[in-house]
């Protein structure tokens, strides 16, 4: 009987999404951060991966630890990336893990130049082996080396980058040279060392090599014309020349001189190699061989060395570059690699494309980002505050509406698991009622924030105010009038809009960043472009190098609008479809709960009876 019910207050706008949403939204816009990529090291901003291609080279053999030439220019590099003094240059091998040793040759920021010896673990000669070049760390100290760059068996090399000071070795031996030499700065590899008959450059004395190791011997040569001249010379157990005889290069070995090849006056560099065993000697030419001695350097290289003539009447002409001494006699495929790395054309390197870590200071979109004028920067700080509160409200209204379809389902449930007995189903959804219904706390708790609850609990509301005694007889009423079923429903409804509402709260600031954002982006492009174009009026020509930047950062504003409208628009279709198929259940059962109660309670022959008592 409804008049032996117990009441209880049921809010209708109860939820508890909040408590629930922050620990969520916190997680996952801290997510955003995760950098997609490892690298070497993350303080610095930029890599480049770089290919070392022996088969193209025409190298046959493979190579250990060996010093391979990078060329940098502004066709492969942005120098404005790289520290003036290119101290934030590393290289690592290809596991992106070890750190290579290298030396800076050159390097020229004004000129967008640089050369780097880098010494390369292997260089295999039918696959490919990659390393990379990390840059852009303006906090890196200098690591350049060159007595690390080199094996043991080195004993010289001469880069000739010394001006009015004699030429330095780079290797640990440290056999500079005695006296200084005019320098070309229009080297093959940075400077080189230019000679014009009237002097030469004297090596000291330990520039030696031990009786038996063998010796290998090469210079980048330039002659100046077809003449016969000493290139190098070297006199002591045995007398050691490398020269030209009318243009074309020879070794002599004890005065024994190898057979003539072709000449290489011909006004460009060619690399010229000597590799001696203690019984043969091989002349090689740009990596080829070119002739061979039967006499070898059993005794090593001993005495005072000249380079550009030996204080005969036949000094050298021309400019010599990257002269390198060693104490063994070298594979053929180390001289083919040499020549097939170091000259003009460099068939060893292979540049690749350059990559930016995930940083806002780096890459295109740093160069974007730091091109934004400050009005660009208002509205696009303003279009940042629309988008975080248009994931706030898609997130608190995900939360609601999902908790809500799934209390009003587990309402369904309950209501169906009492088939429609309204009192039963009042009891057990109080506190401390009495019925043979026993709901678990957890639902208990899910069904305070059912929409279909808080309309049932003011229907009965409603049924039991209108259940009450008669003002004219003081008895108690057992049925319902149409008038009173028509005014239980017109409350129903009542509440089924407030349920609505609550579920449609804050929805609206979702469609203001759908048909705003983009409009604000459009006017932070419109003035950003207007802004850049002003400025080139003002200087007074075009430049695409200079307004390109200005336009992409004015272009940033309409895509930062896109970015807030795009995502609140999917989510506010997404939500309104779920308030929609909630709004359906309300509907539904308000149909529901008045057909039951009509069947119940509107009782013609009772409400006569009680007209005539």
């Amino acid at each position: 009987m409804f008049s032996q019910l117990q009441l209880s207050d049921h809010s209708t706008a109860t939820t508890k999404a909040n408590r629930r949403l922050w620990p969520i939204l916190l997680t996952g816009l801290l997510g955003f951060s995760a950098q997609a990529q490892a690298w070497w090291s993350d303080d610095w901003a930029f890599r480049k991966p770089i290919t070392l291609d022996a088969k193209a080279a025409g190298v046959q053999g493979d190579q250990a630890n060996m010093p391979v030439l990078i060329r940098l220019h502004e066709g492969v590099l942005k120098f404005t990336d790289v520290a003036a003094d290119g101290a934030d240059l590393r290289f690592v091998a290809e596991d992106d893990k070890t750190p290579l040793k290298y030396h800076i040759e050159k390097f020229d920021p004004i000129f967008n130049l640089a050369f780097v010896w880098v010494q390369v673990p292997k260089v295999a000669a039918n696959t490919p082996v990659k390393i990379w070049m990390y840059y852009g760390n303006a906090k890196a100290t200098a690591e350049s080396n060159s007595k690390d760059s080199y094996d043991a068996n080195q004993v010289a090399v001469y880069h000739f980058g010394e001006k009015g000071s004699p030429a330095a070795d780079s290797t640990s031996y440290r056999n500079n040279a005695t006296n200084a030499v005019a320098i070309d700065e229009s080297g093959l590899i940075g400077n080189a060392a230019r000679f014009d008959g009237t002097a030469s450059l004297n090596l000291p004395a330990t520039v030696t090599t031990p009786a038996g190791s063998g010796v290998t011997w090469s210079a980048w040569v330039k002659p100046a014309a077809a003449e016969t001249s000493v290139i190098y010379a070297q006199r002591g157990a045995n007398s050691f020349v490398v020269g030209l005889n009318n243009g074309a290069p020879y070794v002599a070995i004890d005065n024994t001189s190898s057979p003539l090849s072709a000449q290489i006056a011909d006004n460009s560099w060619h690399h010229v190699a000597v590799v001696a065993n203690a019984t043969q000697t091989t002349l090689y030419v740009d990596g080829q061989v070119r002739s061979t001695l039967a006499h070898g350097l059993a005794s090593g290289l001993q005495g005072v060395a000249t380079l550009g003539g030996d204080g005969t009447k036949q000094p050298f002409h021309g400019v010599v570059d990257e002269l390198k001494i060693a104490k063994v006699a070298r594979e053929a495929s180390t001289v083919q690699l040499e020549a097939g790395n170091q000259g003009t054309t460099d068939k060893l390197i292979q540049m690749g494309v350059d990559e930016a870590a995930s940083s806002s200071h780096t890459g295109y979109f740093g160069v974007i980002m730091a091109s934004v004028t400050i009005d660009g920067w208002i509205v696009i700080g303003f279009l940042i505050i629309m988008m975080l509160v248009s994931f706030w409200v898609m997130a608190v209204k995900g939360l609601q509406i999902g908790r809500a379809s799934k209390a009003n389902k587990a309402f369904i449930n309950t209501f169906h698991q009492v088939k429609g007995d309204f009192a039963q189903l009042h009891q057990a959804t109080i506190p401390n009622g009495q019925s043979t219904l026993k709901l678990e706390e957890n639902v208990l708790d899910l069904l305070e924030d059912a929409p279909l609850m808080h309309i049932f609990h003011t229907g009965i509301d409603e049924l039991h105010d209108r259940l009450q005694t008669d003002p004219r007889t003081g008895k108690q009423l057992r049925s319902l009038s149409p008038q009173s079923i028509e005014a239980i429903r017109a409350t129903l409804n009542s509440c089924l809009v407030r349920e609505t509402q609550s579920l449609n709260k804050q929805m609206v600031l979702l469609t203001i960043a759908i048909s705003g954002g983009p409009f604000i982006g459009l006017l932070g492009t419109v003035v950003g472009v207007m802004i850049t174009f002003a400025a080139v009026a003002a200087a007074g020509e075009v430049n695409v190098n200079a307004i390109a930047p200005g336009i992409s950062a004015a272009l940033a504003a309409t895509v930062a609008g896109l970015f807030v409208a795009i995502p609140a628009l999917f989510g506010y279709n997404y939500l309104l479809t779920r308030v929609k198929e909630c709004s359906v259940e309300m509907h539904v059962f308000v149909e529901s709960f008045i057909t039951r109660m009509a069947e119940n309670y509107n009782n013609p022959a009772a409400l006569h009876a009680i007209a005539d008592e």
